[in-house]
């Protein structure tokens, strides 16, 4: 029989993918180190459960004792499976800017889960970090991780990730290419792979308000390098012990927005979902790819899996509002974003009085004109009441045909949206669309306000 004794037996041994198409027709042999299949989705399960095993051995936990840690979300993942496997307890700080799905599947397995704001100083005593540390000591056999300065995290990857890359390669990886947060798995297995062959390159991959790219360059912690930013998993506001810089050859920045985009194109061109930091650590290889030759084995680390971001970076809306998303708005997105898609006609008979009823009690200013099932003009309220205007004596009674203009314009559901000024004037408030099942709809300026 083939089984493992628990599920933490199944961590490691991740695949190695050959990546196709969102190389660009690169000519190195470009691969990407799937963490995803570990059981927490993250190559966070490695070290989780190697802190807490070292911790075991040293006596820092003992039976039914629990486990405190500040995380952006993997970690805890992986502290709290090797927690439900050996019987601790779990408490997690981690900040506001974490994805709801990272806190749900955290609380999913048991654990408690403390959300601290993201814009404070890491000292704060609001932080995350901070927010951890109070409680291991107010808990009695607790065990605060601490995986920035605990050298366990780094060991776990020294032992593992590295040694599994060097063999999946056969020795022949020339580069390796990986996003650092805590600094664990760039410092372990960088560490592991240059004592194979010092000639490897490590290129380290930062964020837009992170302090390691300046850092590494200049010696200087400089705290103007700290502000906000997105991108989660990567980037530090402080110099985490496991970060040997000694072993990073080249830190490259990748903003917010390619991080989310490249992401995106990993899981629409290969077919492989992956989270924040797989983005980052693609989108740094596509602005060092003029460093690579045809001769080159580039691997890249792909941490977790896009499930954590669905409501995020997968999230078209989400993109949107933050101006990550360059994607054309098209006549169907404004048609669902309509709040009402009832279809209001008049017919050509209907007297003035009958419509304006109809249009006070729908709050709308104008209304397709039919004649059975054919569109035969329009009309609309400031039609109306020029009309009566006009012809204060005669406006009650007065027919909709007698001031109809022409009908809306037909337009098609993949118009663009931007082609409606084609259409939509003074003169013509809305234009008409159908949908695939035949229905007939109206889009009117308000419409195409509201959906932009």
């Amino acid at each position: 029989m083939d089984f493992r004794n628990n599920i933490l037996e199944t961590i490691g041994n991740t695949p190695m993918v050959k990546l196709n198409k969102v190389i660009d027709n690169h000519p190195a042999l470009v691969l990407g180190k799937i963490e995803t299949f570990n059981p927490g989705n993250s190559i966070k399960d490695r070290m989780a459960v190697k802190m807490i095993e070292d911790a075991e051995k040293a006596g820092k936990i003992k039976p039914g004792g629990t486990i405190i840690e500040c995380t952006s979300g993997n970690t805890g993942m992986g502290l709290a499976i090797a927690s439900c496997v050996k019987g601790y307890k779990c408490i997690f700080t981690t900040s506001d800017k974490q994805s709801k799905e990272k806190i749900d599947l955290l609380k999913a397995l048991g654990a408690d889960v403390i959300v601290c704001p993201t814009n404070v100083e890491p000292t704060d005593p609001r932080s995350y970090y901070s927010v951890a540390e109070k409680l291991s000591k107010e808990i009695p056999n607790s065990f605060w991780c601490n995986q920035y300065d605990n050298p366990s995290n780094t060991q776990a990857h020294y032992e593992s990730t590295g040694p599994e890359i060097w063999k999946q390669t056969d020795g022949k990886i020339t580069h390796l290419i990986v996003g650092v947060g805590t600094g664990g798995t760039v410092s372990g297995t960088a560490k592991y792979l240059k004592e194979q062959n010092p000639a490897i390159k490590i290129w380290g991959i930062d964020t837009y308000g992170s302090v390691f790219k300046k850092y590494k360059e200049t010696g200087i912690f400089d705290e103007k390098e700290i502000y906000p930013y997105i991108t989660e998993g990567i980037g530090e506001d402080i110099l985490p012990k496991n970060v040997d810089f000694s072993l990073i050859d080249y830190f490259e920045k990748v903003s917010d927005k390619d991080a989310a985009l490249a992401a995106r194109r990993l899981a629409r061109e290969e077919g492989i979902l992956l989270g924040y930091s797989a983005g980052s650590a693609m989108a740094g290889f596509h602005q060092l790819s003029n460093h690579f030759t045809k001769d080159d084995v580039v691997v890249i680390i792909f941490h977790d899996h896009g499930s954590r971001y669905i409501g995020k970076i997968f999230n078209d809306d989400w993109m949107r509002e933050r101006g990550f998303l360059d994607v054309e708005l098209k006549v169907r997105d404004v048609l669902s974003k309509k709040i009402s898609k009832d279809f209001i006609t008049v017919d050509s008979d209907d007297k003035l009085k009958d419509i304006l009823k109809l249009m006070k009690a729908n709050d709308i200013s104008q209304l397709p004109v039919s004649r059975g099932n054919e569109m035969v003009g329009s009309i609309t309220e400031s039609k109306i009441l020029e009309h009566i205007l006009n012809n204060p004596l005669k406006n009650i009674d007065t027919q909709a045909s007698e001031i109809t203009d022409a009908p809306f314009p037909l337009v098609s559901l993949d118009m663009p949206v931007k082609e409606l000024n084609k259409y939509i004037s003074k003169n013509n408030p809305a234009v008409l669309v159908q949908d695939n099942m035949g229905s007939m709809h109206i889009v009117t300026q308000y419409d195409i306000i509201q959906a932009l």
